[in-house]
């Protein structure tokens, strides 16, 4: 997986094979093969392993336990948009195949989005039960913050300029989550 993530970055996902990757890693072909059936299925769990472990190091370092839970949850949405923002990886991806985000975009949830959603729906509604955060759908209000956050991370750069940073924007979106959850 290291070596695909490296193969990634160096010339981007279309153009990463499989033999490149075994080369990277020091193996066979055949050893990759009874790994993983193809490169779709390897970089499909590289990005699941690469996002699953941004949103840990987001939960390390987030400050989520001052009683507060609409502003906690405002804190780890905004630090997860920028996590995505500077990831290198997305970064490449979006820069060399945007394509390949269209269909986690348009059509259907990968394993990482899920897995984001079942941590957000788990914050909201233990913040519900404790009467910290709005009455409502946990589910649907995962949801809801997941799509703005998609915007935030993958398109705020055409909403900087003319006096409007990242950092203002990601200030915005903080005060949007807060106002959203507040009961």
């Amino acid at each position: 997986l290291a070596a695909a993530r490296d193969a990634i970055l160096a010339v981007g996902w279309r153009k990463t094979t499989l033999t490149d990757i075994a080369r990277r890693a020091g193996v066979s072909r055949m050893t990759v093969y009874r790994l993983w059936p193809d490169t779709q299925t390897l970089l499909a769990e590289l990005m699941t392993r690469e996002w699953v472990a941004m949103e840990e190091r987001v939960l390390t370092t987030a400050e989520l336990g001052d009683g507060d839970a609409p502003a906690a949850v405002a804190r780890l949405a905004v630090a997860t948009v920028r996590e995505l923002r500077d990831d290198p990886l997305l970064q490449r991806v979006v820069e060399l195949d945007p394509e390949l985000l269209l269909p986690y975009l348009l059509e259907r949830r990968g394993r990482s989005q899920q897995h984001t959603l079942d941590r957000l729906e788990a914050l909201i509604g233990a913040g519900i039960s404790e009467g910290t955060i709005r009455a409502g759908d946990p589910r649907t209000m995962a949801r809801a913050l997941m799509l703005a956050g998609h915007g935030f991370a993958l398109s705020a750069s055409t909403m900087t300029g003319r006096g409007t940073s990242t950092e203002d924007l990601d200030a915005e979106l903080e005060r949007i989550v807060r106002a959203a959850l507040k009961p």
